[in-house]
């Protein structure tokens, strides 16, 4: 009970007798803390009376979704502060997070040097073409590398399944995959090109393999900044806005703008129908 006052957004503030001692803990507070995610309990597949997979876009440019989304820039706040996309890079950069596919069914893992290749982009500028071509070695001035940033960062997309514990007698939701979505940095920066950029999704995290990752990086909480709270929180408790674009269906799991087509707010109410038919599922349950 008393173990909830190690959960300062910088541990240690006020305690510090010098800067360097900010954000640090003792051995016992660490062991007091025991600080890890709460453990999903175990579901037997006899328990499911019901479920769907679904597919949702979370936007970034919606106001409740900001968290996910700052700051995006590193050297703007504390160590202790990084974007979700920032998280999920030094989780696969360091290892912690290994279980990184190509698409949403998992079926192609990939490799560090696959996903940076995703996130970076070198040209050679006319100048330097030509002193290459003229046997000149070192051209690295007439080298741009064009990356993605945090700030390019314009969504996420999640992949969970809703289901029906009837051992528990209630709905309940399991996110299984995330996914950045941001534009081809093939295309970023090339002005000629126009607004052609395609906004799809650079790789595909499982989720439960990251969530010691997405809870050591804490999000500023606007309404207490002593007890901030964890990404693996706020994804877990959906505490975010979203659409839902595709679920499992007869069709091949096709995505709702291929059936419902050049007009987008019939594909919002289409998602929102999707959403009240889950809801319903469990008020049928009670039902006589």
């Amino acid at each position: 009970m008393f173990s909830v006052n190690t959960l300062f957004a910088q541990a240690n503030l006020l305690n510090a007798s010098s800067p360097e001692e900010i954000g640090k803990k003792t051995d016992e507070q660490l062991a007091a803390d025991n600080d890890k995610p709460l453990a999903y309990g175990y579901v037997g597949d006899r328990d499911l009376l019901w479920s769907k997979v679904v597919w949702e876009y979370i936007d970034l440019n919606e106001r409740i979704n900001l968290p996910f989304y700052y700051p995006i820039h590193d050297n703007s706040t504390s160590a202790t502060r990084k974007s979700l996309f920032k998280t999920l890079m030094d989780g696969i950069q360091e290892g912690a997070i290994t279980q990184v596919y190509d698409d949403s069914y998992f079926t192609a893992k990939l490799t560090k040097k696959e996903i940076e290749a995703k996130l970076f982009r070198i040209d050679t500028t006319d100048v330097g073409r030509d002193e290459m071509n003229a046997g000149v070695a070192n051209i690295d001035e007439y080298i741009d590398k064009v990356e993605l940033n945090p700030k390019d960062i314009e969504g996420f997309k999640v992949k969970g399944v809703w289901y029906l514990d009837k051992r528990q007698g209630e709905m309940k939701y399991r996110m299984l995959a995330i996914a950045p979505v941001a534009p081809d940095v093939q295309t970023k920066g090339r002005e000629e090109l126009g607004d052609v950029a395609e906004k799809l999704p650079l790789f595909w995290v499982y989720y439960p393999g990251a969530r010691q990752s997405l809870y050591d990086m804490k999000v500023f909480n606007q309404k207490n900044a002593a007890y901030p709270i964890s990404f693996d929180h706020l994804l877990n408790a959906k505490r975010f806005n979203s659409i839902i674009y595709r679920e499992e269906n007869i069709y091949g799991n096709r995505d709702v703008n291929h059936y419902v087509k050049g007009n987008s707010l019939y594909q919002v109410l289409e998602s929102d129908k999707i959403k009240e038919g889950i809801r319903d599922k469990e008020l049928d349950v009670w039902n006589y």
